[in-house]
C-alpha cells in the first residue's frame, strides 16, 4: 500500500510539533536552586498516580520522602509545573504571610469563570478565585459559627440516634457491617437534614433516591468522570463553555430541584428551621452576618477563621450560587466525613485498648449528663474523644495535599541561602500527608497514638505540620460542622455497641489507587456487638 508522502510528512511535523508541546517545559526546574523529580512523556512526575500504582495519599507520601532534606522540590502534574513545600516556615509565609501571592487553588474540577448554571462544582466556595472568593468565604463565615453549630445541634444528634436504634433493633448480639455503607448512609441523612432542610432515614429506607442519586455521584473511579477530571487539567475554561461538569447533568438538576423547591416553600409558609438552607436563605437576602463570639476549645483540629471571613459584605448570594454551596455540603458530607469515620472506626479496632478507654469516657460523660441529651459543649469537653479523632486524621488526612496558585511572580527566601522565583501561573503543593508522617515531627508515625494529642503534649506541635483542615486564609470553612458530626456519630455508636475485627476485616487496611479522592480499596468489614446493659 502506496503512502501519500505529503500526510506522511504532514504527520511527522504534526507529532514533532506535539512532542515539542508536551516537552516545553521539561527543563522548567533545572535553573532553581532546588532538586526536581524525573519527568515522563505526557505523565510528567505523577505517572505511578495516573497508572494506578499508588493511592493519592501513598503517593504523596512517596515524593515528600525523595529529597528529605529539601525544603522545596520541584514535579510535574502531568504537563503543569508543581513547587512542593516541605518545610513548615515556608508552608506559614506562602498560606498566610504572602497570601495575597497564593489565594487560589487549580482549576480542577470546574472553571469559576463560566457562568454555565449547569456547573455547580465551578461556582463552589473550593473553586471560586480572587475577589469572588473574598466574598464568598464572607457571605458564608457566618454560618459556620459556634453558635450556628449549637443551633445545629439537635438535628446532627436526631440522626445519630437513628443510626443506633436502628442497630440496637436487629436481631442477634452481633453483626457484620460495612463501614463505609454505613456511613455514607448516615453522611447522608445528616446532609439531608442539615443541609437540605428535609428527613430521610437510610437504614429503614436503603433505597431512597437522595441516597442512591449520591452514590452514583460519587463514583469518581468511573472511566467517564476520570476523564472529565483529567480534562479540567488541560481545558478548564473551554470545558466550562461547554457546560461540563465532574457530575452528570441529571444529577445536578435533581439536587437543584430539591433545594430550590425547599427553599420556595420556606418563603411561601415562613418555615425557620435551624438547618444550612436558613442559613443561605439569610446570606442571599444578605442578612447573614459575623458576630463576635467567646473563643471556645471546639478540638485541636478545628481551624479559625481569618478576617477575610470576618469582613463586611454588601453582595448578595444568586440562585445558583446557593445550589452549588449546597450541593458541595452533600460532597463533603457523603464522601469525606464518611470515609474519616470508616477510617477511624478501623483504627479503633485495630487498637481496642484505646477503643475502651474513649468508652469509659463516653460512659462518664452519659453519666454527668443524668439523663439529659448530649449537648455541643458537652461534646466538646470530651478531651479524649479529641485527642483519638485528630490522631485518626493524622494519619490519614482526607486532604492529602493542599494546593495553590501563584499569582503574582514570589521570590521565595527561607532566610539561609534558599532564594529563588516562583513564576506567576504556577502552583505549590503541600504535602500533608508526608508532613503527618514524618518521624522528625511525630516519632514513630505510623503507630495510632492519641496521646500525641494530649493537653500536655499538643502544645509541641508546630500548627504547620499538622493540617487536616488545611492552614490560612483559605482552610476548610466547615472544620466545626465535620467535626461535631464525626465525634456526635462515635458518641452514640460507642455508647451502645463496640467495633471488633472479624473474618473480613481487611489487614492492613488498602486505599483507593489512582488520581482520585480518598477512599477504601474496598468495603471496610468489623463487627458491630452490642453492648451488655448493666442490671
Amino acid at each position: 500500500m502506496e503512502i501519500d508522502i505529503g500526510v506522511l510528512i504532514a504527520l511527522v511535523l504534526l507529532a514533532t510539533v506535539l512532542y515539542k508541546w508536551v516537552t516545553k517545559n521539561n527543563d522548567y526546574f533545572h535553573d532553581k536552586p532546588i532538586p526536581s523529580m524525573a519527568v515522563k512523556f505526557l505523565l510528567g512526575s505523577t505517572g505511578p498516580l495516573i497508572l494506578k500504582r499508588y493511592s493519592f495519599n501513598g503517593f504523596v507520601n512517596l515524593i515528600y520522602n525523595k529529597f528529605p532534606s529539601a525544603k522545596v522540590f520541584g514535579i510535574f502534574d502531568s504537563l503543569t509545573p508543581i513547587f512542593v513545600i516541605r518545610d513548615p516556615e515556608l508552608i506559614r509565609k506562602i498560606t498566610i504571610k504572602d497570601f495575597d501571592h497564593f489565594v487560589d487553588h487549580r482549576p480542577t474540577f470546574g472553571d469559576s469563570k463560566n457562568d454555565n448554571k449547569n456547573s455547580l462544582f465551578g461556582k463552589a466556595l473550593f473553586s471560586l478565585e480572587g475577589a469572588k472568593w473574598r466574598d464568598m468565604r464572607a457571605i458564608l463565615s457566618p454560618a459556620f459559627t459556634g453558635s450556628k453549630m449549637r443551633q445545629m445541634f439537635e438535628l446532627i444528634i436526631e440522626c445519630c440516634e437513628n443510626v443506633s436504634n436502628h442497630y440496637q433493633t436487629q436481631s442477634g448480639e452481633s453483626q457484620e457491617i460495612g463501614l463505609t455503607d454505613l456511613f455514607s448512609r448516615f453522611g447522608t441523612d445528616v446532609i439531608a437534614s442539615c443541609a437540605f432542610g428535609f428527613k430521610i432515614d437510610s437504614f429503614n429506607d436503603p433505597e431512597n433516591d437522595f441516597f442512591i442519586i449520591g452514590k452514583k455521584m460519587m463514583r469518581f473511579d468511573k472511566l467517564i468522570v476520570a476523564l472529565r477530571i483529567f480534562g479540567f487539567k488541560f481545558f478548564p475554561t473551554t470545558l466550562g463553555k461547554l457546560g461540563v461538569d465532574i457530575v452528570d447533568r441529571e444529577h445536578i438538576q435533581y439536587f437543584r430541584t430539591i433545594i430550590l423547591n425547599s427553599i420556595q416553600e420556606r418563603q411561601t409558609k415562613g418555615i425557620i428551621r435551624a438547618d444550612m438552607i436558613n442559613l443561605l436563605i439569610q446570606a442571599r437576602n444578605g442578612t447573614l452576618r459575623h458576630q463576635q463570639e467567646k473563643e471556645h476549645d471546639e478540638g485541636f483540629a478545628t481551624v479559625q477563621e481569618s478576617d477575610i471571613g470576618k469582613a463586611t459584605v454588601t453582595k448578595k448570594m444568586t440562585e445558583n450560587e446557593m445550589v452549588a454551596q449546597a450541593f458541595v455540603f452533600f460532597l463533603a458530607g457523603f464522601e469525606t466525613v464518611s470515609t474519616t469515620l470508616s477510617f477511624l472506626v478501623y483504627d479503633l479496632v485495630m487498637n481496642p485498648d484505646i477503643q475502651q478507654k474513649l468508652y469509659e469516657e463516653i460512659l462518664s460523660t452519659e453519666g454527668e449528663l443524668n439523663g439529659k441529651t448530649l449537648n455541643y459543649d458537652t461534646l466538646q469537653m470530651m478531651r479524649y474523644m479529641d485527642m483519638v479523632v485528630s490522631e485518626s486524621m493524622r494519619i490519614r488526612p482526607a486532604a492529602a495535599m493542599l494546593d495553590r496558585v501563584c499569582l503574582h511572580d514570589y521570590v521565595l527566601d527561607d532566610g539561609n541561602g534558599l532564594k529563588f522565583t516562583i513564576d506567576k501561573g504556577t502552583a505549590v503543593w503541600i504535602p500533608t500527608q508526608g508532613i503527618h508522617l514524618d518521624p522528625q515531627y511525630y516519632p514513630n508515625p505510623t503507630k495510632f497514638d492519641p496521646e500525641r494529642f494530649s493537653l500536655e503534649n499538643r502544645g509541641k506541635i508546630n500548627p504547620f505540620t499538622y493540617l487536616p483542615f488545611g492552614t490560612g486564609p483559605r482552610n476548610c470553612i466547615g472544620s466545626r460542622l465535620a467535626l461535631m458530626e464525626i465525634k456526635s456519630i462515635i458518641y452514640y455508636l460507642l455508647l451502645h455497641f463496640s467495633f471488633k475485627q472479624c473474618d473480613r476485616t481487611q489487614v492492613p487496611l488498602k486505599l483507593r489507587k489512582g488520581y482520585t479522592i480518598m477512599g477504601s480499596e474496598s468495603e471496610i468489614y468489623v463487627e458491630l456487638k452490642k453492648r451488655q446493659k448493666e442490671l
